[in-house]
């Protein structure tokens, strides 16, 4: 696999710049594609000079083609991620969603290119009827009108997509699901970084126990991932899945939102009060996948929630000075094509 050349749509993001680094550890050589709208550049401090780096939209077509010409494998995992960004600008994640995956199946086919690997998500099934969740359940929007659902039917629309065509025009077509990947700079959307920050702030304001607000009861279930396993997993998925299969990505260590609180309490020595607020509506009540079919071939997560939480606290309470005042939505509008 050594002479094979990949591009990967949205590398420099959090997921996809962690997939760069291990392509380059291995060996391969690498184009990325990144328009930088919430990837960084710090993500791929240390290996530039050992890979391509292109700067453009997803949603450009010539963009697109011009970044697929020549390579074996195009790893797709440019999109609008962060659960805010669902409600608060549900078309441009539909927009770059399905856009994207448009662009990158007519690149592939144009260049015929052999292979495709698509990024897609836990969200498609929402509240699942099993747990722990195999790759086979129904694919679920339960409410159109719900905008957090805007990120699951373009997850959807790509999976069907890439399913299809696959059938037709590649030899070998994949798909991963993650499942709640976390680590250090992911983000600023997302339950641990602000979990992190808020307490860091709470506990610098005063002593003693900690009066400390959530969505939801905290009963609400995740099953984590450190972003080392997760990278493992995917590795594993792009060297050994097999053609047209859907692999869930994750840990089968599920914990609730509360007991996720207190673990980051315990990493601050702080004792918590859990003040249970409202649910933001659509927001799933349990989830842990089954990962027994990239268990087989291979896949074992190494790092314990403890672990990856001081990794992921610490570097947040050292770059807490990187926060954005807000969260803001991207601004994709102005992005370089």
């Amino acid at each position: 696999m050594s002479a094979k050349k990949y591009l990967v749509t949205g590398g420099t993001g959090f997921i996809g710049s962690a997939l760069v680094h291990a392509l380059v550890k291995a060996g391969k050589q690498v184009r990325v594609l990144d328009n930088q709208s919430r990837g960084a550049s710090r993500r791929i401090a240390g290996i530039e000079k050992q890979i391509e780096f292109i700067e453009g939209d997803i949603r450009n077509p010539e963009t697109v083609e011009k970044a697929a010409a020549g390579v074996d494998s195009v790893l797709h995992l440019a999109f609008v991620n962060g659960t805010e960004f669902f409600y608060s600008k549900p078309e441009l994640v539909l927009d770059v969603g399905v856009k994207g995956m448009v662009n990158v199946l007519d690149a592939c086919i144009k260049h015929s290119i052999p292979e495709l690997v698509v990024a897609s998500s836990s969200e498609v099934y929402q509240e699942p009827p099993r747990i722990p969740t195999d790759e086979s359940v129904p694919l679920i929007i339960p409410d159109v009108h719900n905008p957090r659902y805007s990120y699951a039917a373009a997850k959807m629309i790509s999976e069907v997509m890439a399913l299809n065509y696959g059938k037709k025009f590649f030899e070998r077509v994949l798909i991963f699901r993650p499942h709640n990947v976390y680590g250090p700079d992911m983000g600023w959307e997302h339950v641990v970084p602000q979990f992190v920050l808020r307490m860091n702030e709470l506990c610098a304001a005063g002593s003693g126990k900690i009066s400390f607000p959530i969505q939801g009861s905290g009963e609400e279930s995740r099953s984590f991932v450190y972003i080392d396993d997760f990278t493992s997993g995917l590795m594993t998925c792009i060297e050994k899945g097999e053609h047209l299969q859907i692999y869930h990505i994750g840990t089968t260590d599920e914990l609730t939102i509360k007991e996720l609180a207190q673990e980051l309490a315990e990493y601050f020595g702080r004792e918590i009060e859990i003040i249970p607020g409202q649910l933001a509506k659509g927001g799933t009540s349990r989830r842990c996948p089954d990962i027994s079919k990239l268990a087989a071939l291979g896949y074992k997560p190494a790092v314990s929630l403890k672990q990856g939480l001081k990794l992921t606290a610490d570097w947040y309470c050292r770059n807490k000075n990187l926060a954005p005042a807000s969260t803001q939505v991207p601004d994709l509008a102005g992005a370089k094509k």
